[in-house]
């Protein structure tokens, strides 16, 4: 292909990813070493004949927009916002490690800052739903593709329904099914004879509840993935297996998995970018009392009245640094292994 015809070839993309990619990004970055000019403040002295002179602190309007307007970024700070205690908490971290006697102590005092509590989260949901993801996910395929045909487009149907259902429809039903009043909320109560236990009132109950709804979520994307893969696979590699003896356990793992591994590195790929990012649950769940992510961090953030720009761009820069320290060694094995075929 000649160099002018790739040029305008990728031209549509490229710019695309510029445009969507790359300039929000450099926005983001931008915003978090800024923050908003603080409103300047004026002292009105106001003197009556009765109560003598009393002076009162405003915001002079005027000039707090005239400023504002001329620096719409706001004032440089640098790193100061990813260092505060609302995001790293250096300051606070360096005295917990001081002044803690064990490992469980210092977690402990951890989890009380509100970056490192979400961080938890997102780390315990990723490196769970991630792995369990991929096995279930291949269970699935392997199941279906050894099944009669006359199965295969029902089983399939159903497999694929968690994931045909939208994630914030689907935590709202596992979330009424936990409810007191639901079906596994009840069956609770009944077991534990306790008409007054409430599932939602437990912080590892709701973990566990999340976890589990991101494995029957995801589940059905590895799937389909996988069950792909298992239609190239060389039937004439399992003949001779067969003949030679091998058993199923041996053709799965000598034959199938190393045929299908470039996909399972895809899953994991794709699962730590999506399992990193969890959001939805914790909305659909209403768990934000019992589990916060950094994606929940940076919603919250945004909400309300006074929108704080500047925290939750540099909580997106955090987030965006963790994504790529999870991916880094993924993406590593995957270079290295193309280097070496080629």
């Amino acid at each position: 292909m000649r160099h002018s015809t790739f040029f305008w070839f990728v031209l549509p993309t490229a710019s695309a990813m510029v445009l969507f990619i790359a300039f929000p990004i450099i926005s983001v970055l931008v915003q978090s070493v800024h923050a908003p000019h603080p409103a300047v403040l004026v002292e009105v002295e106001t003197c009556t004949p009765l109560v003598g002179c009393t002076v009162e602190t405003t915001m002079d309007q005027d000039a707090t927009k005239a400023i504002r307007e001329a620096e719409p970024l706001g004032r440089f700070i640098g790193l100061e916002i990813f260092f505060d205690r609302g995001h790293l908490a250096v300051k606070e971290v360096g005295e917990i490690i001081r002044n803690s006697n064990s490992f469980n102590e210092a977690f402990s005092k951890l989890s009380n800052l509100p970056f490192y509590r979400a961080l938890a989260f997102t780390l315990t949901f990723t490196f769970i739903v991630t792995p369990f993801v991929i096995i279930f996910g291949f269970l699935i395929a392997i199941t279906v593709n050894a099944i009669s045909s006359h199965l295969k487009g029902l089983v399939i149907f159903f497999s694929l329904l968690p994931f045909v259902v939208t994630q914030l429809i689907g935590a709202l039903v596992l979330f009424w099914m936990i409810d007191s009043r639901g079906i596994l909320g009840s069956a609770v109560q009944w077991l534990a004879s306790d008409p007054n236990l409430s599932l939602k009132a437990s912080t590892g109950v709701m973990w566990v509840s999340l976890i589990i709804y991101g494995i029957w979520h995801a589940a059905p994307f590895a799937f389909v993935i996988f069950y792909a893969g298992l239609q190239t696979l060389p039937q004439d590699q399992i003949e001779a297996a067969k003949i030679d003896g091998a058993s199923r356990y041996q053709q799965t793992k000598y034959i199938i998995i190393p045929h299908l591994f470039p996909l399972i590195t895809f899953v994991a790929l794709i699962q730590l970018m999506d399992n990193f990012r969890v959001f939805e649950p914790i909305v659909g769940f209403n768990a934000s009392a019992h589990a916060q992510s950094l994606s929940w961090f940076i919603f919250n953030d945004l909400g309300g009245e006074t929108r704080q720009l500047s925290s939750a761009a540099a909580s997106s820069v955090l987030t965006i640094i963790g994504v790529s320290i999870l991916l880094f060694p993924v993406l590593f094995r995957t270079w290295r292994d193309f280097r070496e075929r080629t």
